[in-house]
């Protein structure tokens, strides 16, 4: 399995965010061709300064790398990235492969 992880900064106004991102961009990403998952959390710094961390992760999980490229060559995808510079939070990408379960 391959894993595309979106970290959102903390954005201006949170609930705004929150309603723009459920309302507007994930009936976006949902149609992306080959997505097995995806999930997103609100996490926050287990100690610290909570504005530090990332206020969101999003995770789209595709079945291997080739599903993954396409999915991010689709206009789909091309569609739930220009949407994601319009909310204007700014955001970190990373893609790679799911390391299975140890022991």
């Amino acid at each position: 399995m391959y894993r595309v992880t979106i970290q959102y900064a903390v954005p201006e106004d949170p609930e705004a965010f929150d309603r723009r991102y459920a309302e507007g961009h994930v009936p976006l990403v949902l149609p992306v061709p080959g997505l097995r998952s995806f999930t997103w959390s609100k996490v926050r710094p287990m100690g610290g300064d909570p504005a530090a961390g990332p206020y969101m992760v999003a995770q789209l999980d595709f079945d291997d790398r080739e599903a993954m490229t396409a999915a991010l060559s689709s206009p789909e995808m091309a569609a739930a990235g220009a949407d994601a510079d319009e909310i204007g939070v700014p955001r970190t990408m990373f893609a790679g492969a799911v390391v299975p379960e140890l022991g």
